[in-house]
C-alpha cells in the first residue's frame, strides 16, 4: 500500500483540527448535519447526474485500489521480460506460453500467449495498444467524475448558505439568535469548499496518477513483448527497458519525464 493520499489527507484534517482547537472553537460548530447532507448527497447526486450510472459505479470502484493500492512495479516486471527473454532465446517462442502462467498480470499473459501462438507482430502491436487505450481512458474518466464533484461542490456549499440565509431574514425579530444562525448558514461554505479541496480533487489527483504510471507499466510490458518476439538479446532488452522506464524501474514510483519514444524497442532487434 502506498501510504501517500492517507497521510496527506491526515494531516489535512488535523491542521483544520488545530485551527479549531486554537481559536477556541468545537469541532461540534461545523459538524452539522443538514449542510453535511446537502453539500455532500447533493453533490454525489450532481455528478452521478453529469454521467452515466456506469461511469459513476466505475468510478466509485476505482477509489479504493487508487487509494489503497500500490504504484505498478515496474522494476520487477523488467526483471521477468529479462527472464522471458532468454526462455525465447533458449527455447524458441513456443517456450512462452508455459512461462506465461507465471505472468504477473492478466495482460502481461495474454501477451505472451499470443507470442507463443505466433500473432503477427503488427497484429499483436494494435490489440495490446487498444486495451491499453481502453484502461487508459476508463481510468481518466474516473478521475475527470471526481474532478467534476470538486467544481460542483462549492456551488452547492453556497446554495446551502443562501438557503440558510433566508431562513435568517425570516427572524429578523429575534436579533439575540442572529448570530449563532449566520454562523451555522455559512458551514454549508465551508463544507462545499472543504470537501471540495479536502476530498474530490485529491482523490480525482490520486487516481489519475495511478492511472498514469499503469498505463506506462503496460507500455513497458508491451514494448518488451514485443521487443522479445522480434528476437532483442535478453541484456540489451533489460538494459533499454530500464532507460525508458527511468525512475519507475529502480524504485516503483515513476514520475513523468521525457524519454525515448518505446516504439523504437522493436526496431532494435
Amino acid at each position: 500500500m502506498d501510504p501517500a493520499t492517507l497521510i496527506g489527507l491526515v494531516i489535512a484534517f488535523g491542521s483544520l483540527y488545530a485551527m479549531i482547537a486554537l481559536e477556541g472553537a468545537h469541532v461540534s460548530a461545523i459538524l452539522l448535519p443538514a449542510p453535511m447532507i446537502l453539500v455532500l448527497g447533493a453533490t454525489i447526486a450532481i455528478g452521478i447526474a453529469s454521467y452515466t450510472v456506469r461511469d459513476s459505479i466505475s468510478a466509485f470502484k476505482a477509489v479504493l485500489p487508487a487509494v489503497l493500492g500500490k504504484p505498478a512495479k515496474v522494476g520487477e516486471s523488467i526483471k521477468d521480460l529479462v527472464r522471458y527473454a532468454e526462455v525465447a532465446r533458449s527455447k524458441g517462442l513456443l517456450a512462452l506460453e508455459e512461462a506465461s502462467t507465471e505472468a504477473r498480470t492478466e495482460f502481461e499473459r495474454k501477451a505472451l500467449q499470443n507470442v507463443a501462438d505466433g500473432t503477427d507482430p503488427e497484429e499483436l502491436r494494435v490489440m495490446l495498444e487498444d486495451e491499453i487505450e481502453s484502461r487508459h481512458d476508463r481510468g481518466r474518466t474516473n478521475a475527470k467524475f471526481f474532478a467534476a464533484l470538486g467544481g460542483f461542490a462549492p456551488t452547492v456549499g453556497i446554495i446551502g448558505t443562501v438557503v440558510s440565509l433566508t431562513h435568517v431574514l425570516e427572524n429578523l425579530s429575534s436579533p439575540e439568535n442572529l448570530g449563532p444562525m449566520i454562523a451555522t448558514a455559512f458551514v454549508a461554505t465551508l463544507w462545499g469548499l472543504l470537501s471540495a479541496n479536502f476530498i474530490w480533487l485529491p482523490i480525482s489527483a490520486r487516481i489519475e496518477r495511478m492511472n498514469e504510471l499503469e498505463s506506462k507499466a503496460m507500455t513497458v510490458r508491451m514494448e518488451g513483448i514485443l521487443a522479445i518476439q522480434n528476437g532483442m538479446q535478453p541484456l540489451l532488452l533489460g538494459e533499454r527497458l530500464t532507460a525508458l522506464a527511468g525512475d519507475a524501474a529502480a524504485d516503483g514510483k515513476a514520475r513523468e519525464r521525457e524519454s525515448v519514444p518505446l516504439s523504437r524497442l522493436s526496431d532494435a532487434a
